[in-house]
């Protein structure tokens, strides 16, 4: 640059070459300039540095920068910007931080329905309930389109009130608001959970034949979910033929998954592997869900785990990285065939394998050992769990207690709810019936610094 004046223009594209926002952010505080007055900052470099710190989440930097730009006379960024920090804050849970975005001074007023809509979908990944969603729109008085009713009717789903959904695909209507394939898709997805099938396939009719739109692979995919739950395979898979003589329509792993689990649960497993066959020959990939679905389905259908540990074996063959998921299921149905030993070699060996055991994975092994009678075993079991401050299930911890003091092992019974102390696992009545009976047991004077830790925790 020797020679050249250092412009708003090189800063701009030094931003956009750097990866780290940490250096990115020295990059714009610091411009290499020889100049003594003061550095001019287009409109463009504050857009690159608040997107690069909004993505990585360095959210009191992003905050300071954005402080700079309310000060900076002249400068009026795009709205387009304003969302990118508001999905930010929602990705990250901080609906109060995203709503104060919203209104940050250092966005021009008025606010349209996409700032709308963003903050909408925000407070709806921090999971707000539909009243706070519906305030917010009543506050902010933007004129909703289809977008604000398709969140509102997403919200009103997620909360399982399907009279709220319609009422709000009804208002719509009333104010001449086009529904689009998303608003007949979250319709039917709601019917279909609440088990009105019938309904659901009228609207995907209306939808067809009264607004000319085609339904999506969302669609479908909820109303052949809505079909097997209901144990009409049969009608799911000529469902899957309609979506397959749809050229607009891409067969996903959504669709197979759904049909794998079907078949699983009707048992017709037999057909399992040539709706395989038919996902490969249609380029579709086997993610990890699909293996996930497998291995659950071959868990649930086998007194031999053999044939989902092969399809464990097959994800890494495809490089197809196994998750806690994939994990917890295996463990789970060793546990429920008895094999507790089986299960704890492979929560064992899940570091080695690329994938640490959490709060799940233990509980599942920590049940199944319970369930076996095996309590020196879930001891060692809620050791780990105790150093890793997880904290096991209502239903284990009940189980477990009750079988110590069937054993009678005081001893271990006295230590087990010190232990059980620390993570707050143990409710009030098994506490109280446990403390009595150590202290009725005759060997209570050794117990009293167990008693006392107690007391202390």
């Amino acid at each position: 640059m020797a020679g050249k004046k250092f412009s708003s223009y090189h800063l701009a594209a030094a931003l956009r070459r750097e990866p780290d926002p940490a250096a990115a952010l020295r990059l714009f505080l610091n411009p290499s300039t020889t100049s003594t007055a003061p550095f001019r900052y287009s409109l463009l470099c504050y857009d690159l540095i608040i997107s690069k710190l909004a993505a990585a989440r360095l959210f009191p930097a992003m905050e300071s920068v954005l402080s700079r730009l309310a000060s900076s006379p002249g400068l009026r960024p795009r709205e387009q910007l304003l969302c990118c920090v508001i999905s930010a804050y929602g990705r990250a849970r901080l609906p109060a931080a995203a709503r104060r975005a919203f209104a940050h001074p250092a966005f021009p007023e008025p606010r349209t329905a996409r700032a709308l809509n963003t903050l909408l979908h925000a407070l709806l990944a921090c999971r707000a309930p539909l009243r706070d969603l519906l305030m917010v729109c009543h506050e902010t008085r933007i004129p909703p389109d289809a977008g604000t009713y398709n969140v509102l009717m997403r919200a009103a789903a997620a909360s399982g009130s399907l009279d709220h959904v319609r009422h709000l695909f009804d208002e719509m209507l009333d104010r001449s608001i086009a529904p689009t394939v998303v608003t007949f898709g979250t319709l039917v997805t709601a019917l279909c959970d609440a088990g009105r099938l019938e309904d659901a396939f009228e609207v995907k009719e209306v939808m067809v034949k009264r607004y000319n739109l085609t339904p999506n692979a969302c669609m479908y995919v909820s109303l052949m979910k809505g079909l097997c739950g209901k144990g009409e395979v049969d009608a799911a898979v000529r469902l899957k033929e309609e979506m397959a003589g749809n050229a607009e329509l891409v067969l996903d792993s959504a669709v197979y998954v759904t049909l794998l689990r079907a078949f699983f649960r009707a048992g017709r497993r037999g057909e399992v592997v040539g709706l395989l066959d038919e996902m490969k020959g249609r380029g579709v990939v086997a993610d990890k869900v699909v293996h996930n679905a497998l291995i659950a389905g071959f868990c649930e259908d086998e007194r031999d785990p053999s044939a989902a540990f092969a399809v464990l074996d097959d994800m890494q063959k495809n490089v197809c990285k196994a998750d806690t998921v994939t994990y917890d299921t295996l463990v789970a149905g060793l546990c429920k065939l008895g094999r507790w030993r089986d299960a704890a070699e492979l929560v064992e060996d899940m570091p080695r394998r690329g994938c640490h055991p959490h709060v799940v994975t233990y509980r599942t092994l920590f049940d199944g050992m319970c369930a076996a009678g095996e309590f020196l075993e879930a001891d060692q079991v809620l050791n780990e769990m105790v150093f890793k401050c997880f904290a096991p299930s209502k239903d284990g911890v009940r189980t477990f207690v009750q079988g110590i003091e069937k054993e009678g092992d005081v001893a271990l019974l006295g230590s087990v709810l010190c232990r059980l102390a620390k993570v707050n696992a143990l409710e009030s009545s098994g506490w109280e019936k446990a403390v009595s009976g150590l202290l009725n047991d005759p060997t209570k004077m050794r117990l009293e610094k167990q008693l006392d830790s107690l007391r202390i925790a």
